[in-house]
């Protein structure tokens, strides 16, 4: 799975948003006004998003129509640069606590409320890897989804 080579701090609010921008830039992108937008929007959910949600909010928040597909491809800018999480399942987004990790990505996802709960676990991913190796599977970044009930709803 590699070394991290970075801070794996959890961020919110500002320090979220500005993570997030620092890590874009590092990685030779811009930080326009539009994705900037998308990401506050996208950071500001508690629970996944989904593209609609995300270009339905900033249109009331800009006065103009944002359409989805510009909103799909920022999102798919960011989860490619580790800024935000894709809940495959759902065709939903979170935003990345720790912008630019590149941990393997486990989501507890609730059948009754959505949420959906993103968890770090090495050991788990070190197997996971393994078994793909073993069947001759170069993998790029595992996602697995675990569905049931969260501690809330149960």
């Amino acid at each position: 799975m590699g070394e991290h080579n970075h801070n794996h701090e959890v961020h919110s609010g500002e320090r979220l948003i500005d993570a997030a921008r620092d890590s874009l830039l590092s990685a030779g992108e811009q930080w326009t006004s539009m994705r900037a937008d998308v990401f506050e929007e996208l950071a500001s959910h508690e629970r996944p998003a989904s593209a609609y949600d995300i270009a339905d909010n900033l249109s009331a928040k800009r006065g103009k129509r944002v359409a989805p597909n510009s909103v799909y491809r920022i999102l798919d800018l960011f989860v490619g640069n580790n800024l935000a999480l894709r809940v495959e399942s759902s065709n939903a987004y979170l935003a990345n606590s720790h912008p630019g990790c590149t941990h393997d990505c486990i989501f507890l996802v609730c059948d009754e409320c959505g949420e959906a709960t993103h968890v770090d676990s090495d050991e788990v991913s070190k197997t996971v890897r393994g078994i793909a190796q073993d069947a001759g599977f170069a993998t790029r970044r595992p996602i697995i989804e675990i569905r049931g009930i969260c501690a809330s709803c149960n």
